[in-house]
């Protein structure tokens, strides 16, 4: 299989993604206890006791489908935050997923997740060519959909009980996408909002 995403680190003013290695894993504990995010029913954070089998799925997925994780790390306190990836490459299509996006709560709602976005559609758009970003998140997650929405992503539709999650319950899931002749406008929206328009 021709490898369409490969290995970077992206830096930004106030976060630097690197790829997420096993190396990480005690870093990431720290940043799901922050919060106890795991907690919230409708999303995919692991425990800090499952956050090395997280990571062992995420480079497995790297390892077999050619997605790339990344570990989030804070520009100035030097900390791993938080975790993001793309994943579901269709190099043929030119299109993929970004998604398993999360951060410790104390840097929520801060310009953590503007600047993730910014480097990630970036690299997908401006090095990788992708003609489609593709989103997803809960029904029943508001805030993740507001977010998404907010960078000017379109809602495409609604999966119906899309996927069965591990307390029995069936997910309806969200979908929104980004093209690339949007993207012009979704950066300059986002550096907007990171004051560097």
């Amino acid at each position: 299989m021709a490898v369409w995403i490969e290995p970077v680190t992206l830096d930004g003013e106030h976060v630097v993604l690197e790829p997420l290695t096993a190396d990480h894993a005690e870093a990431l504990a720290d940043a799901t206890a922050d919060g106890e995010l795991w907690k919230l029913w409708y999303t995919f954070v692991p425990s800090p006791d499952r956050v090395t089998a997280y990571i062992e799925t995420a480079l497995e997925g790297r390892d077999r489908h050619g997605d790339l994780p990344f570990a989030v790390r804070h520009r100035e306190s030097g900390r791993v935050i938080g975790s993001t990836r793309f994943f579901r490459a269709d190099p043929d299509n030119r299109r993929l997923e970004l998604g398993h996006t999360w951060y410790a709560r104390r840097f929520q709602r801060s310009a953590v997740n503007s600047e993730c976005k910014l480097l990630l559609l970036g690299h997908a758009f401006e090095r990788l060519e992708a003609i489609a970003v593709e989103l997803r998140t809960h029904w029943h997650n508001h805030a993740s959909r507001n977010a998404i929405a907010r960078l000017g992503a379109k809602q495409d539709g609604v999966l119906r009980h899309h996927t069965l999650s591990a307390d029995g319950i069936y997910r309806d899931t969200v979908v929104f996408s980004i093209l690339s002749q949007e993207w012009p406008a979704v950066r300059q929206n986002l550096n907007l909002r990171l004051g560097l328009a």
